[in-house]
């Protein structure tokens, strides 16, 4: 293997319209840390770059829903993400964002560069508009029955009732989410990356060269490839994001799978002047770590992106995990069905390297996992208290009980202390192995064996029971248990950092460069240690218990949503029904009620008159969003007074099990007066 120079990591971009959850932290950041961390103490010159990524759809969608700005979305969800990173121990060296002015610069410039090459193709494609509100919509703002399963809510790009991937253009009856209106296609001009002309050199370059990557990651590059690449679309109608800088690209944005991955160049840029070395020496070693949604994206799109470009290297590894599920169940933001890091870090407060331990050995490497509330407390309890803690604190008490805590010397050994002194090399070895192939779970396990080669150590010689027989083999055994320790302090560090420094520190020995594991002379004789205190506190059935009633709440909320119903009111016969004259009418004026919440005034044509009508609707439209909505109206309804103002009938409204309401439309335009039956 190439011996590199130095090191380049990044981590897939979070996405900043909602916090990190610990599908987040299995699938890329603890592996991440854990890794950087490792080359860090082996002296590496290794530089890790992240960021919020701030542009795209959802985010615009999230702002229209909250009825504030993008811009305000991106900066809420970037100040709790870069928080919880900072207090879970995220060693990022920077965490950026993709609204800073540098990456703004960055991705112009890259984009300009290839433009400036003929590196895109520009092509006329129709797309559909809107044309109430005036703008081009993207897919997630346009619904519509799917054509394979007949769900009426499939979006633009996907069918989430199917699963089916989608184009807007195949949905029947499509509508736009802004207005409720129909739209129509129109031509629009956008820049494509030929990927189809890269294909040859990627298939060489991962099927052949690259033929080491994980088997997930190597399997789903080689079906993208054998599909036949297509050119892709690096710009799109949207009014958030980098604009497109060139003229005449008036509201038209780099796409944000363009724009994202560059933010890993414009955050090494914000880190160190010394930024290309990073990116274009061939002795840096660049690894992209990413979840398995990410695959083809660093492992296709990006590559061919700096192959476009010229002058980058190109990763040399994208170790790429599975999901993490949760108790059986795949995680999901819109379903609240997670555990948010921000949360568990204030609700087991000191406990963050419990979580990295319990995510670690349960890692998504090459398949699915499951994270259950049961299983991190029978962890903790298990392990990391009864193993890891105890065996710390056992031989910590001891040498305070027995030589007034300091080191003893180490005297005549037996072949046993000798066999045990052996284990501490081979297994700091077996550590480095795993985790120079991405093998974190087993690096972990192999990292506990020390401490459970320490326990066993001291219950094989019981240096309790031998004491006053034999003081000077207690001094021997209580100075392998030192050594021990101290190497936990050395070899763990990566993975669980804060217990390393705890280690350290109740030793007194500041030493964790990973030169210093697997030897046996870490803690001189005599050498002073520091006061004993607990790793580990069981988790009791309560706070486990309190999790479960979380998620069981969030569980029955979500079966709420789909399943809860308005009871059926009382039967009523045709005539009844027949006497209510429902029509088509549209929204020509409409203005809030004075000292009212809730309350519009509307002025609406219903092809048989105008009339005023007041309605409660105000929490959900503003008079603007109202204005030329075409909608359903109980004209036949007594007239009534509220605040003042003479209603002229009722607009029929659609309340969703949140409470929101909707208005009932007409698939297509019609004729205001147009009778509803």
């Amino acid at each position: 293997m190439k011996q590199y120079k130095r090191y380049l990591i990044t981590t897939a971009l979070p996405y900043a319209n909602g916090p990190v959850h610990i599908g987040h932290l299995a699938g890329v950041y603890i592996p991440a840390d854990i890794y950087t961390r490792y080359l860090r103490a082996k002296g590496v010159d290794v530089v890790w770059v992240c960021g919020s990524d701030e542009h795209g759809v959802p985010i615009t969608i999230k702002a229209r829903k909250e009825n504030t700005t993008p811009q305000a979305i991106v900066d809420k969800y970037h100040a709790i993400i870069k928080k919880s990173f900072e207090d879970f121990g995220i060693s990022f060296d920077i965490y950026s964002r993709t609204t800073s002015k540098v990456h703004y610069q960055t991705a112009s410039d890259f984009f300009l560069k290839l433009y400036k090459k003929g590196v895109f193709v520009e092509k006329t494609t129709q797309q559909y508009y809107d044309e109430e509100v005036g703008q081009f919509l993207a897919d997630r703002y346009i619904t519509g029955t799917c054509p394979h399963c007949g769900n009426e809510n499939a979006y633009g790009d996907q069918c989430e009732k199917c699963g089916t991937s989608l184009n807007a253009t195949d949905l029947i009856n499509p509508k736009s989410t802004i207005s409720g209106s129909k739209p129509v296609l129109r031509d629009t001009k956008h820049w494509f990356l030929p990927l189809d002309k890269f294909q040859p050199d990627l298939e060489h370059w991962i099927l052949d060269e690259h033929k080491e990557w994980k088997s997930n990651v190597y399997g789903q590059c080689k079906s993208w490839l054998d599909q036949g690449l297509q050119p892709r679309a690096v710009s799109r109608d949207l009014n958030w994001g980098i604009p497109v800088p060139l003229e005449n690209a008036e509201g038209k944005v780099l796409y944000v799978w363009f724009d994202a991955p560059i933010g890993y160049i414009s955050a090494t840029k914000e880190f160190t002047p010394d930024w290309e070395k990073y990116w274009k020496d061939s002795d840096t070693r660049l690894i992209h770590f990413i979840g398995k949604d990410n695959i083809v994206f660093h492992c296709i799109i990006f590559p061919a992106m700096l192959k476009a470009d010229g002058s980058y290297i190109l990763p040399d590894n994208v170790p790429a995990n599975e999901f993490l599920n949760l108790e059986g169940d795949k995680i999901s933001t819109s379903r609240n069905w997670a555990v948010w890091l921000h949360e568990y870090l204030e609700e087991f407060p000191g406990k963050q390297d419990v979580l990295r331990y319990v995510l670690t050995a349960n890692m998504p490497e090459t398949k699915d996992n499951d994270f259950t509330w049961k299983d991190f407390q029978t962890r903790n309890n298990s392990e990391l208290v009864a193993i890891l803690g105890n065996f710390v604190n056992r031989a910590m008490v001891l040498t305070h009980k027995y030589f007034e805590g300091k080191v003893p010397e180490l005297r005549e050994m037996t072949d046993f202390d000798k066999e045990v002194l052996n284990e501490i090399p081979r297994i700091k070895s077996a550590v480095e192995q795993n985790l120079e192939t991405f093998k974190f779970r087993e690096a972990l396990k192999e990292a506990m064996n020390l401490a459970r080669l320490g326990n066993k150590y001291l219950a094989d010689t019981e240096p309790w029971k031998v004491y006053k027989e034999n003081p000077d083999r207690v001094s021997t055994i209580l100075n392998i248990a030192m050594q021990i320790t101290a190497n936990l302090g050395v070899i763990a560090d990566p993975f669980l950092p804060f217990t390393a420094e705890k280690i350290r520190q109740m030793l007194n020995f500041d030493g964790k460069e990973w030169s210093l594991g697997g030897k046996s002379d870490l803690l001189s004789a005599n050498h002073v240690l520091g006061k004993v205190s607990l790793l580990f506190d069981k988790i009791e059935d309560d706070a486990i218990d309190v999790q479960l009633q979380k998620l069981q709440s969030t569980k029955a909320a979500n079966e709420a949503s789909v399943s809860k119903a308005v009871p059926q009111k009382p039967s009523i016969n045709y005539d009844q029904f027949s006497e209510m004259d429902i029509r088509v009418g549209t929204i020509l004026e409409a203005e809030r009620v004075p000292k009212t919440q809730k309350l519009l005034k509307l002025k609406v044509d219903t092809g048989i008159d105008v009339r005023t009508l007041v309605s409660g609707i105000a929490e959900y439209f503003s008079p603007e969003d109202a204005i030329g909505k075409q909608v359903a109206i109980l004209v036949n309804l007594e007239p009534r007074k509220i605040r003042g103002i003479e209603s002229h009938g009722m607009i029929l409204m659609a309340e969703n099990s949140d409470g929101h309401l909707q208005f009932v439309v007409p698939a297509d335009k019609v004729d205001n007066g147009s009778t509803i039956k």
